[in-house]
């Protein structure tokens, strides 16, 4: 079971630190974690999806909230969110390959954003799961380099917000 904690904290030092030692001496699992300030420099909002079973994922809110640096903790499930990654991918090419590259980059929705004689760079901005399908697709190519964000998610919009 996997869930997602949006965690607003006070931006400044030592904070993130701080926050991934409590999983790490509870021995709570991290699968994804994104960090960034919000629209107040004073705050930042960390996007953190966890996985393990019902009571783990309850003694990881109780805790979380216990954090003097935290100010807010919203926690929902996939279906509850919009949750997107983006990821960057250098791949080597060559006359042979080229258009099909571009091709699967279309059919995903993917940009090439950097080029060179024999390298691009490919970006692509989607759930968790298509991003894995991505590389899975790209693997017959040479993958030189990929780098991603981690999820950032934000729950649904429901009819009672303004």
């Amino acid at each position: 079971m996997k869930k997602i904690y949006s965690v607003l904290v006070e931006n400044r030092s030592g904070v993130l630190c701080k926050v991934s030692g409590l999983f790490s001496r509870r021995s709570f699992n991290i699968d994804s974690l994104a960090v960034g300030e919000t629209d107040d420099p004073t705050t930042s909002c960390m996007t953190i999806v966890s996985s393990g079973d019902e009571r783990t994922l309850e003694q990881i809110e109780k805790q979380l909230n216990k954090k003097l640096d935290v100010i807010k903790v919203k926690t929902f499930d996939e279906p509850a969110s919009i949750s997107r990654e983006l990821m960057l991918m250098k791949v080597k090419y060559n006359k042979g390959n080229r258009r099909d590259i571009m091709e699967t980059c279309e059919i995903m929705k993917a940009q090439i954003v950097d080029m060179s004689k024999k390298t691009m760079i490919i970006q692509i901005c989607d759930v968790p799961e298509r991003i894995q399908l991505f590389i899975g697709m790209m693997q017959s190519i040479s993958i030189v380099e990929v780098a991603r964000t981690g999820t950032l998610a934000l729950q649904k919009c429901l009819e009672t917000d303004n």
